[in-house]
């Protein structure tokens, strides 16, 4: 008996949270409407932003393409393709090095990584003219961090970039 009590008092238990999660009564949604409007949140919406450098999004572009994208900006949009200003972005340079092991003789490739956070919506010349004379196939670019400046005072990260170079 005590058992059956016990058993039944963990079922009961479990299912409270799913009868406190099901609606209790009918819900008046108008056609055309969002589930959102109707639970008072209207006008806040889900943003989302999409990165790209230049016209390229996340990708693997041949060489000389990146070096015409070197001196270009970072530019955000959202999704009624509206562009938003680049606040400040972190760059990393992944660097594929080529070295012979001491040890076993074999050749091995290492990557070395070399980066900054930048106050811009662009490289400083500096990298962008080091690396047009540096970039090699298979190193890859990374912008990470990117904040944007929104409406008003408001500031988003948003997605960032991964560029291979082929």
């Amino acid at each position: 008996m005590q058992k059956t009590f016990l058993i039944f008092s963990l079922l009961c238990a479990a299912g409270l949270p799913l009868h406190a999660q099901s609606k209790t009564g009918k819900s008046k949604t108008v056609p055309g409407k969002t589930a959102a409007a109707t639970t008072g949140t209207a006008g806040k919406t889900n943003l989302r932003f999409r990165t790209s450098w230049g016209v390229f999004l996340s990708d693997t572009l041949p060489r000389s393409e990146v070096l015409k994208l070197l001196d270009s900006a970072l530019v955000v949009r959202d999704q009624q393709n509206h562009t938003f200003p680049v606040v400040s972005f972190d760059f990393t340079y992944e660097k594929k090095e080529a070295y012979l092991n001491d040890t076993t003789g074999q050749p091995g490739v290492y990557s070395d990584f070399t980066g900054d956070s930048f106050k811009a919506d662009k490289l400083p010349t500096l990298w962008s003219t080091r690396l047009k004379e540096v970039l090699q196939r298979n190193e890859v670019l990374y912008f990470d961090n990117i904040i944007i400046k929104y409406t008003g005072d408001k500031y988003y990260r948003v997605p960032e970039l991964k560029i291979v170079v082929r």
